[in-house]
């Protein structure tokens, strides 16, 4: 079994305090054989739904340098992002990556509402009731297939099923997905038809992000582009629960998943 967790942050995200190279030995620690960093980069800045300035892109492949000579070669160790809500603006997100180092991998997501919620983050989103909940969960869904039918660059769909985790585990809601099938089968079919994948996101053991009706509906649609990622945004959760949803990928009926290198898929069996 090939272990890789390839969605984790460090301090240069704004919501995550560790250093790489603290991250690093966090999961050779967890018996990890490779681990990719997907710091936060979006078009707008944190927690505004104002478009940022240049991202500093040197701090970030300084961080990276620091935490390979830190791990010695004991780890592969790979530099990814997290290329949040590029719908927002999409000619903006692409002069933003024009600046980008090389990279391995890049995890596109939704993590804001549309305008008309005031680009309010799913994290603040604090709806009254399930209609409501499901009203924004429609929302959230075309954002994601406005990102899924943008011709730029990223490598996998991030946490399909993100609401889910706010709603559920932090507003204490009972929600699924089911009843918005047409809207998940249209993203995953231009994901596939675009030669992109989807992210399991293992949610730092919670419910997987997306979970097995979803998963085997990807199979299903001839999806075979798929990696494993904690989230974790400290030492605590790296690796955690990639075993275990690498057997979940097994039931869906996958035979193997990605790791990325220089932005192209590297197949592991599983």
């Amino acid at each position: 079994m090939y272990l890789a967790d390839y969605h984790t942050h460090s301090r240069i995200s704004p919501d995550a305090k560790a250093p790489m190279a603290d991250m690093a030995e966090a999961a050779i620690a967890a018996g990890l054989e490779e681990l990719c960093f997907t710091d936060h980069v979006e078009p707008i800045a944190w927690g505004t739904a104002q478009p940022r300035g240049p991202y500093d892109w040197q701090a970030l492949t300084e961080e990276f340098a620091g935490a390979r000579a830190a791990a010695g070669g004991r780890i592969a160790l790979r530099l990814g992002i997290e290329l949040g809500d590029a719908p927002w603006n999409f000619a903006h997100t692409e002069k933003l990556l024009a600046g980008a180092p090389e990279l391995d991998f890049i995890i596109g997501s939704i993590h804001m509402l549309s305008q008309a919620y005031d680009c309010k983050d799913l994290y603040y989103f604090d709806p009254n009731d399930d209609a409501a909940a499901r009203r924004g969960i429609a929302d959230y869904l075309e954002q994601v297939r406005l990102l899924a039918n943008w011709d730029g660059t990223y490598s996998v769909l991030g946490h399909l099923t993100l609401p889910l985790r706010y709603l559920n585990e932090n507003r204490g809601f009972h929600l699924t997905f089911d009843g918005f099938e047409a809207e998940v089968e249209e993203i995953l079919r231009i994901l596939i038809q675009k030669g992109r994948g989807i992210e399991l996101n293992t949610n730092r053991g919670h419910t997987p992000l997306p979970d097995e009706k979803w998963l085997r509906m990807y199979r299903r649609l001839g999806g075979e582009i798929i990696t494993l990622g904690s989230d974790a945004h400290s030492t605590k959760y790296v690796g955690c629960a990639i075993r275990e949803r690498q057997e979940l990928l097994r039931q869906c009926g996958f035979r193997r998943f990605c790791t990325f290198r220089r932005m192209e898929p590297v197949w592991h069996e599983l």
